[in-house]
C-alpha cells in the first residue's frame, strides 16, 4: 500500500499548513506507511525554500503554475505517470486540489480532501462569488465523491456539514513535533523572560490575524517596560499600517516587529515571552498555539480558534475576540510571578506531547488510510456520512 498526498506549495513561508503536512508525512514514513508528496516547485526567484530536508518522498515539481487557478502541466504530467492506492489534497481552489480528486476518480481509486479550514464560513466569504463558482463547476463535485473528508477538529466538521456535504469525517488533529534543540533553545531564552516581560505574535502578517487588536490591547495594559514583539511578514503596506498605528499609540520601541523567523531562533523567541497572542477572525487548528505550548508558553486565544483545552489544562486563556476579553489575561501574563507562568508553561507542553504526538496522529492517519482500502476496521473518529 503507498498514498499520494498534493499540496499546492509547499514553501515553508505557507505557514502551519506546510509545517503541519510536512510534519505528518515525515512521521507515515516513519511508522511504515509510504506516502509520498507533490508539489510543485518554487517560483524562480523565490526567496523561500521547501520544506524537509530532500526526503525522497518529497516529489517536487519543475514550477510551471499559470493562471490564478495556478494550473500546472508537471503536475498533470506526474500524476499520469505514476500509480498509488490512494490519494489525499491538501487544501482547496487550486489546480493542484482538483486534479488529484479528478485523477484518483478516473482511476476509481479512494481519495481524501483535507480543507484546512477553507470550508469555515469565515473562509468563503473571502472571494465569494469565485469561490461559489469553483463550487458549483468542480469542487462540490469533488467533496461528495471522496472517501472521506479529514476535519482537524469537530468543530471544522461541523461547519462542512452544514454545507450539506454527506461523506465521511474523519476528525484527526495536527502532528506537533518536538524539534532538535527545542530544550536548549527554552534554557537560553529563560533569562530572556526573566529580564524583560513580553508577549508577542508569530504569523502571517494578514489583517484577518488582528495583529492591530493585539496592539490595541498591548496599550491599554502594558507598563512602560514591557514589550510587545510582532514576528512574520506580510504584504509592505499591512506591515507598515501595523507600525503606523504602533507610533500613533505611542508605542515607538514598545512594539518590535522582527520580520520572519525560523529555526532556532523562532523556538528561542517562543519560549522567551510570557504569552502567545492569537486573535484571528478564524484558525482551523492553530499550529502556533501547539508550537508555543511546546515551548513552556502559555496562549491568550481567542474563541475563533478550538483551544480550549488551554482552560481544561490551565496552561492560557481562551477568550472573546475583542480588545476587553483580551486584556484581563494579558495584564496577568505580563505580571504574574514566574513560578506560575512556568507551571502554566509545564502543563501546556504536558497536553501536546500526550495529545498532539506526531506518531499517534501518523498511525491515526494510517488506520484511516487502512480504512478506506479495506484492510482494517473503522476507526472511532470517523463521524459517518448522512
Amino acid at each position: 500500500m503507498k498514498a499520494l498526498q498534493t499540496i499546492a506549495g509547499f514553501g515553508l513561508h505557507s505557514g502551519g499548513t506546510t509545517s503541519c503536512t510536512y510534519d505528518l508525512l515525515e512521521a507515515m514514513n516513519r511508522v511504515g506507511m509510504p506516502t509520498d508528496i507533490l508539489t510543485p516547485g518554487l517560483e524562480p526567484g523565490s526567496d523561500d525554500r521547501l520544506a524537509g530536508r530532500d526526503e525522497e518522498w518529497v516529489k517536487a515539481v519543475p514550477y510551471d503554475c499559470r493562471t490564478p487557478y495556478a494550473y500546472s502541466s508537471n503536475f498533470r504530467q506526474f500524476l499520469r505517470d505514476t500509480d498509488y492506492d490512494l490519494y489525499h489534497t491538501n487544501g482547496m481552489w487550486l489546480y493542484a486540489n482538483h486534479a488529484t480528486c479528478a485523477h484518483a476518480h478516473r482511476r476509481r481509486k479512494p481519495y481524501v480532501i483535507t480543507p484546512h479550514g477553507m470550508l469555515y464560513p469565515q473562509a468563503l466569504a473571502i472571494s465569494a462569488g469565485r469561490k461559489k463558482l469553483m463550487r458549483r463547476l468542480l469542487f462540490d463535485r469533488d467533496l461528495q465523491r471522496a472517501a472521506c473528508i479529514h476535519a482537524t477538529c469537530k468543530q471544522e466538521a461541523e461547519h462542512i456539514r452544514d454545507l450539506g456535504i454527506k461523506t465521511p469525517i474523519a476528525v484527526i488533529g495536527n502532528p506537533i513535533r518536538i524539534p532538535v534543540g527545542l530544550d536548549a533553545a527554552i534554557s537560553a531564552a529563560a533569562s530572556e523572560r526573566a529580564q524583560t516581560a513580553s508577549v508577542g505574535y508569530l504569523g502571517r502578517l494578514h489583517p484577518r490575524k488582528h495583529v492591530d487588536r493585539i496592539i490595541r490591547t498591548f496599550v491599554e495594559v502594558a507598563k512602560p517596560e514591557q514589550r510587545l514583539v510582532i514576528m512574520g511578514k506580510g504584504s509592505p503596506e499591512y506591515e507598515q499600517e501595523l507600525k503606523h498605528l504602533a507610533a500613533s499609540l505611542g508605542l515607538n520601541g514598545r512594539v518590535v516587529f522582527e520580520g520572519f523567523v525560523s529555526g532556532d531562533e523562532k523556538w528561542r523567541k517562543l519560549a522567551s515571552l510570557r504569552a502567545l497572542v492569537v486573535a484571528s477572525d478564524f484558525e482551523n487548528f492553530g499550529m502556533i498555539v501547539g508550537e508555543a505550548l511546546l515551548c513552556q508558553t502559555p496562549v491568550i486565544c481567542t474563541r475563533t480558534a478550538p483551544w480550549q483545552d488551554l482552560e481544561v489544562f490551565g496552561c492560557g486563556w481562551w477568550v472573546d475576540n475583542d480588545v476587553e476579553s483580551m486584556a484581563d489575561p494579558m495584564y496577568v501574563a505580563l505580571n504574574e510571578p514566574l513560578p506560575v507562568l512556568y507551571d502554566r508553561g509545564i502543563r501546556g507542553r504536558d497536553l501536546i506531547t500526550h495529545d498532539y504526538n506526531p506518531e499517534i496522529t501518523a498511525r491515526r492517519m494510517t488506520r484511516l488510510y487502512e480504512w478506506l482500502l479495506g484492510q482494517g476496521d473503522k476507526p472511532e473518529f470517523i463521524l459517518n456520512s448522512v
